[in-house]
């Protein structure tokens, strides 16, 4: 396999997916032509970085998101991300902050007494999940157990094997309701930014209870508080929050009825292992001209 670029920032598990994928992390050169980009935090050093070296014509991101890098989709010919790759994991935590939250498990692990006895079954419960891609597949094949009527909003109407239901996003309004579950699993982009505020809550039933495992900026924070204190909602849980990471006395960190974990989804292991696998087919794909895996569409921009 090739040598390729990894810049700028090297943390351990992008070498080790590299590595492991048969590969070699190599200095950026004029015979280097494709790049591993691992700084979710700098797309502007991305393009001052693809402006310098017109030879890239391959850039792979090990993100599944790739909404900080809309603006610079043009500085390359071919852009490749995770999505799909982390799949697995993040739709078993989808699913296991599902459970918790039915069991009121924010609530019990603050409690200091017996307290009631409450339980809502994810079994038949009716699921409602925002976004189309490999989280939600894998979720909808982790739901299949449970016999949970699912409905899932997406870019396009067209029916997702294994959903009872298919929409548009301009139909989540009209379903909202008659959600017991909301999981947000979908990319960021300026259609799903703040997608669930005030207006959206007071559409949730107040027994609803809404996870997100996609991004922070999903949600509006300060509209979430709200709805989780004055009952528009039952309960949250949120492997990613706005701002991330959550300040240290922060007011969802008081909230009972708000489950928060640190962006573990997936974690550095797990990425490692799925990374690679997505760079030995990419880079495979790189060199012989065939069909690469995660392409990002440029116009819907992930």
């Amino acid at each position: 396999m090739t040598s390729i670029a990894l810049e700028p920032a090297q943390p351990a598990q992008f070498i080790a997916a590299i590595e492991s994928a048969g590969g070699s992390v190599a200095p950026l050169s004029a015979e280097v032509k494709g790049l591993v980009w691992t700084d979710y935090h700098r797309p502007d050093l991305l393009r001052q970085v693809l402006s310098e070296n017109p030879q890239l014509t391959w850039v792979q991101l090990p993100f599944a998101g790739v909404d900080a890098f809309v603006d610079i989709l043009d500085a390359a010919p071919t852009f490749t991300c995770a999505k799909g790759s982390y799949s697995q994991p993040v739709a078993e935590h989808a699913l296991a902050l599902m459970l918790a939250l039915g069991r009121t498990i924010p609530e019990r692990v603050r409690a200091t007494s017996w307290g009631d006895k409450f339980a809502v079954s994810l079994y038949e419960s009716k699921v409602l999940i925002v976004g189309g891609g490999g989280i939600t597949a894998e979720l909808l094949r982790l739901l299949q157990p449970f016999g949970c009527p699912v409905t899932v909003v997406r870019n396009s109407s067209e029916p997702m094997p294994g959903a009872t239901l298919t929409i548009g996003l301009d139909d989540l309004n009209e379903h909202l309701a008659d959600a017991d579950f909301v999981v947000v699993a979908a990319a960021l982009t300026p259609q799903t930014l703040g997608l669930f505020d005030s207006n959206r809550f007071a559409k949730m039933k107040p027994t609803a209870y809404l996870v997100n495992i996609a991004r922070g900026k999903h949600v509006v924070t300060d509209d979430l508080i709200i709805a989780l204190n004055t009952g528009q909602i039952a309960a949250a849980a949120l492997d990613v929050t706005d701002p991330e990471p959550l300040p240290d006395g922060h007011p969802l960190w008081n909230l009972s009825n708000c489950l928060i974990t640190p962006h573990t989804a997936d974690t550095p292991a797990q990425v490692t292992r799925m990374l690679a696998e997505r760079i030995a087919k990419n880079v495979e794909a790189f060199c012989t001209g065939g069909e690469m895996v995660g392409l990002v569409n440029k116009t819907l921009g992930y």
